[in-house]
């Protein structure tokens, strides 16, 4: 395999549904969690549990990334609470698929793509507030 079609994994598209909705690892290991068992209804303080030894995630971190799940379609909300893998596009879906697939067979490359988006998203919030000198 070239390494072109290494890097045809990690399209545009792909890396901008990284940026938006999967922010650290912690966040790609409860999505794939929740991905993984897609007819079960889960309650949000089962997680924590579940992820352990994976990742370690406070129960106000794991609302946070549920909010976040729920705003980018990757999850719906159900009575009582509890809630369930449900993308809203197919294209959404084909993304998660993607994110499992390469946690399984790249995930140092993955960690790396997830967080190199994080600090370049970082880099843009502060490269607006620089003064520029003429």
């Amino acid at each position: 395999m070239s390494s072109a079609d290494d890097n045809s994994d990690f399209s545009d598209a792909f890396c901008d549904f990284l940026q938006q909705a999967v922010p650290t690892i912690n966040a790609a290991e409860l999505l794939l969690l929740i991905f993984n068992e897609p007819a079960r209804a889960w309650l949000p303080s089962e997680l924590a549990s579940k992820l352990e030894p994976l990742a370690s995630l406070t129960e106000p971190e794991i609302a946070k990334h549920l909010e976040l799940f729920g705003q980018r379609g990757l999850i719906e909300w159900l009575d009582g609470g509890t809630l369930r893998y449900r993308p809203q596009t197919a294209e959404i879906d084909e993304h998660v698929r993607t994110l499992a697939r390469l946690y399984n067979e790249r995930p140092v490359t993955l960690i790396r793509v997830i967080y190199a988006l994080r600090d370049t998203k970082i880099k843009t919030f502060a490269d607006a507030f620089k003064i520029r000198r003429g």
